[in-house]
């Protein structure tokens, strides 16, 4: 792609930004008007420096700028593009409908069946161990006291968007399909209820942050992408917590949507 083509604006020999930010205006601009739509090839650094006439370290350095902020990928050995985002909405009043497990999807596969995604899980680990502190006060349970624990990874048309910890007191998931790493149709939530354990209400609390560098590895971060974390604890119809999820969530792959009453 030629940099004639999609570049606007010149450089401002005068002003006070420094000239590789000025070229980072101009390839943001270029990107959030659509003249550089999602998956797109940037200009390379040749022709940049051509349209510019700058030094290629100046353009490496505008280039690293758009990096830092989450709007473009460096591929070696094809060139820079720009991330494609296709977030998933995630509709907190409707992601957990018993309807959704009675037609044998667990969340996950019902949001991304939503925007056609294939999805995918995979690093899946259970164990049994003692709880923290933090999970045991969740739970209403004693620090100490053993919880089945499911870890895994999602991903979308092979792109990994989230982790999520599952912790399930062992008194409920020792020795059933919980601790398989396919729990069958409608995932925990349809087990945890052939249990008897009615589910009733879901409470959650969402924040953001940067991610950690084990983080920013499995999700396959680019610099500068934030992540949400999002705590989830299920009770069921006797008021009992019978389940804490912590989910990781790369915060360009989804749009946190709720439905809140006005009464």
């Amino acid at each position: 792609m030629n940099a004639d083509g999609v570049l606007t604006g010149e450089l401002d020999p005068h002003s006070d930004r420094a000239v590789f930010r000025q070229i980072a205006d101009h390839l943001r601009d270029a990107i959030q008007r659509g003249r550089l739509p999602e998956g797109a090839k940037l200009p390379s650094e040749a022709q940049l420096v051509e349209h510019y006439k700058v030094a290629r370290m100046t353009i490496r350095s505008a280039l690293q700028e758009l990096q830092t902020e989450g709007l473009v990928v460096s591929e070696h050995g094809r060139g820079v593009f720009v991330r494609r985002r296709p977030p998933v909405r995630r509709l907190a009043s409707d992601r957990f409908a018993r309807r959704h497990r009675k037609e044998g999807k667990a969340a996950f596969l019902a949001e991304s069946a939503q925007v056609g995604a294939k999805s995918e899980v995979d690093m899946i680990e259970i164990r049994e161990q003692a709880t923290t502190a933090e999970v045991a006060d969740r739970l209403s349970l004693e620090a100490g006291d053993e919880v089945v624990v499911r870890s895994r990874r999602y991903s979308l048309n092979g792109h990994p968007v989230e982790t999520a910890v599952s912790y399930i007191p062992a008194d409920i998931a020792r020795g059933t399909p919980i601790t398989d790493p396919n729990p069958g149709p409608g995932g925990i939530y349809a087990r945890i209820e052939d249990m008897g354990h009615t589910l009733e209400r879901f409470e959650e609390e969402v924040s953001a942050r940067m991610p950690t560098p084990d983080e920013a590895r499995i999700l396959q971060l680019p610099a500068g992408t934030p992540v949400f974390r999002l705590v989830r604890t299920a009770f069921d119809t006797e008021g009992r917590a019978v389940e804490v999820c912590d989910t990781i969530m790369s915060a360009d792959a989804y749009v946190l949507s709720y439905e809140l009453p006005a009464h």
